[in-house]
């Protein structure tokens, strides 16, 4: 069964007034909120410690994170009651981590505690910013070359919105943000990319093929030509980081929630904002036609 053109328009311009929505959403909460930094960003304790052996994760995680006032990370060691915290640092750390311990566990041994400076400075995130922000700008420049500026800035509309999404669950869900985070955020600006760059790949060639068709009909065409790969492709991915999400275990669940966001996020824009925002703003088959050559300047 094929969708009309009506009814296609019409739900590509409703997903991206929901994408518009959540942009804003996500924007106001960044702004608002922030993000939980992680200790590599913020530096912090790193304590070894010897507990119980029938105390579990469930019932340590939420008396730390009460006795601290701050989320702590806690990994199990190899052995039974062996315990790996990692925190902000809270005044005399050792004594206040004994205490804050022994409050809830009849043996305390500290095994060993250090205080760790972050590994991504002020300076880091400043250069890296600009990077990214370099990175906006010579993309935009080689997708003008290659689209048309009208598809180039859809896309990078799109990325801009899949990349916002992602920072705004994580300042709304307040989960920790650390460099296993920030590596999934650049995965899903290369996912992005790469999903719009099909659609607007399409979207071009049918516009050089039919030059006085209708940029609307002509937009539904690539959508429809290209829809089963990206549902494929998106598919695929998302079914491997979910397996990522339910198997690997606390350490990579930030890292999964963050690409499945991403993924679900980047299909969506690339088929709402990526081919609407150029129709809107009045890209047209004649944009993509090479210009009549003057017969007067003809070689002889």
């Amino acid at each position: 069964m094929t969708i009309s053109h009506s009814l296609l328009t019409r739900t590509r311009l409703s997903m991206s007034a929901i994408s518009l929505l959540l942009f804003v959403v996500a924007t106001a909460f960044i702004a608002f909120k922030g993000l939980n930094w992680g200790l590599d960003f913020t530096g912090g304790v790193v304590a070894e410690v010897r507990l119980d052996p029938h105390l579990r994760a469930s019932e340590l995680s939420p008396l730390l994170n009460q006795a601290l006032q701050q989320d702590v990370q806690l990994i199990s060691a190899t052995e039974p009651g062996r315990w790996i915290l990692r925190y902000n640092q809270v005044g005399e750390h050792s004594q206040s981590l004994m205490l804050t311990l022994g409050s809830f566990s009849d043996s305390v041994e500290v095994l060993n505690s250090s205080i760790v400076g972050p590994q991504v400075g002020q300076d880091m995130l400043e250069e890296g910013g600009l990077a990214i922000l370099a990175c906006f700008v010579l993309t935009m420049l080689y997708l003008s070359y290659r689209f048309e500026w009208r598809l180039a800035l859809g896309a990078l509309v799109a990325l801009v919105h899949d990349v916002v999404i992602v920072l705004g669950l994580f300042s709304v869900t307040q989960f920790e943000f650390n460099l296993t985070i920030l590596a999934a955020v650049l995965a899903v600006l290369g996912y992005s990319l790469n999903d719009s760059i099909i659609i607007a790949d399409r979207a071009r060639e049918l516009f050089k093929a039919k030059p006085k068709g209708s940029a609307n009909e002509l937009i539904n065409d690539a959508l429809r030509a290209s829809f089963s790969r990206t549902l494929i492709t998106s598919g695929t991915t998302l079914v491997t980081v979910s397996s990522l999400w339910l198997l690997g275990g606390p350490a990579l669940e930030g890292f999964a929630i963050a690409l499945c966001l991403g993924i679900v996020s980047g299909t969506w824009s690339s088929i709402s904002l990526g081919v609407t925002l150029p129709q809107i703003i009045g890209i047209d088959p004649k944009h993509y036609q090479l210009a009549a050559r003057n017969p007067e300047e003809a070689l002889p």
